[in-house]
């Protein structure tokens, strides 16, 4: 097997896995990392939303012969440590909203809102929450637009 090296959560890490292995099943099989959910397996449901170098991205379509050993990935349970607190301030909002019902979806939510919110600068607009297409099976989308403004506007 080939030994595939990149930073995880800012820690660099280094696995034993075939080149065409998805980097989801890494993270959650190989790493122990649950965070990032598996849904669809298609970036259709974005449950496993996390950020590579910054940016959001959906590691069960990413091979992990893809991933460079440079490269930095972020899931839910690092997403924290980037602003040097118990939680994120995203999270907080989350959690201050009384977002989730069933939490399948919440960390790809998070993730996916942190990065757009980083990426905007700021607040977000209409059409910035109607191109966010993570799936919420329980419906909270007016609760996750209430929590993204209120993190964006703590982050």
């Amino acid at each position: 097997m080939p030994t595939h090296t990149f930073v995880l959560n800012g820690e660099q890490v280094s696995v034993d896995v075939a080149d065409d292995v998805r980097v989801l099943w890494v993270l959650r099989d190989v790493l122990g990392v649950t965070g990032p959910k598996y849904g669809c397996g298609l970036e259709v449901c974005r449950a496993c939303t996390c950020h590579l170098n910054g940016k959001a991205f959906h590691p069960c379509s990413v091979q992990i012969k893809d991933i460079q050993p440079t490269d930095e990935i972020t899931t839910i349970e690092g997403l924290p440590a980037t602003v040097g607190a118990d939680l994120h301030p995203m999270q907080e909002a989350w959690l201050d909203v009384d977002v989730a019902q069933c939490g399948y979806c919440q960390p790809g939510q998070i993730m996916t809102a942190v990065a757009l919110v980083k990426a905007k600068g700021g607040a977000l607009d209409d059409a910035d929450f109607d191109a966010i297409r993570n799936v919420c099976r329980c419906g909270t989308y007016h609760r996750i637009r209430e929590a993204i403004n209120q993190g964006a506007a703590n982050m």
